[in-house]
Formats: structure tokens, sequence, C-alpha cells
């Protein structure tokens, strides 16, 4: 009989546990992935679309092709970093409930329910943070402030009644 442990970092070798997996929930330059660097620090795998562009050689915004492939890379890079026993965060920004109801989707045939960590962040505060990204690095993504406003707008905050969830502000 093996038994679920739920503890923070990668797996010991010897020991059978549940991967945990956060959701990064927000909106552009709210201050994701600076929370999700946090936990990469302590051991968990930080999963990217824009480390993922970076790395393909793709700094402007990608067509909805190069999207959906990326996306499939990683889901499997996913699936197969919990099937491991690591755990996982995403760094994405999960705007939309149906995108977090997709993963969670995904991730319940390996028994995981994964947390979501939302950042709310005030307008007023993405909007100065976005003057100083510049795309010289993956988490660089540049933005104008137009945009950032429209991203804020359509985003969709996640609710209690979705799954477990932290608001972090």
């Amino acid at each position: 009989m093996s038994v679920a442990v739920r503890t923070v970092g990668p797996m010991a070798a010897n020991r059978t546990r549940v991967s945990r997996v956060v959701m990064m929930c927000g909106p552009a330059g709210a201050g994701k992935t600076t929370y999700a660097k946090r936990l990469e620090r302590e051991g968990w795998t930080r999963l990217s679309y824009e480390v993922e562009f970076w790395d393909r050689g793709i700094t402007t915004m990608p067509s909805a092709d190069v999207v959906a492939e990326v996306s499939a890379d990683l889901k499997a890079r996913l699936l197969r970093h919990v099937a491991a026993g690591n755990d996982v965060v995403l760094d994405f920004g999960f705007w939309f409930r149906r995108q977090r109801d997709e993963f969670r989707a995904l991730l319940a045939p390996q028994g995981i329910v994964p947390e979501t960590v939302y950042i709310a962040t005030e307008l007023e505060t993405i909007l100065s943070r976005v003057g100083d990204r510049h795309g010289r690095w993956a988490d660089d993504w540049p933005l104008t402030e137009r945009t950032a406003t429209e991203y804020f707008e359509r985003f969709e905050p996640p609710t209690p009644e979705e799954g477990p969830l932290e608001v972090v502000r």
C-alpha cells in the first residue's frame, strides 16, 4: 500500500506521493512570474509560455498555430513531470475559467487537484510595471499600457467554487 504525502519540493526517490500543481493566475504584469520563480527556487518545476517562446527564438506575439504547438508541448511536459512526482508551477496566466477548467480536467486522471494562486493586483500597479518591460529576456515580454489595460479588463478572476484558491494581494 502506498501513502500519498504532500510536501513542497522535488520527490525523494524512495517515496510515493501526489505531485502538487500550482496554476498562477492573474493579468499580465500582476506579479505571477515573481511568485512562480520563488517556487522554482524551492525546487518546483516552472513551465512558462514566455520561456518556451524565447527558447524557440520567438520574441513577438506568435501565430495561433505556434501557440497551439507550444501549448501541446507544455501539457505533455506537465504530465511527464507529475508522473515523475515533481511539483510544477504553471506560470501561464489562466485569464479565463475555461483555461483553468481545461487543466483541472487534464490533471484529474492523475489524481491531482491543482491549486490556483491568484495574484490580485490593481491596474495602476500593473501599468507602473509594464514600462519596465523591454523584451530583453523571456520573462520581459513587452506590453503597451493599452494592451495591459485590455488584458486586465478581459481577465476573469477565479472563484472559490473552482477549487483550491489562494489570493495574494
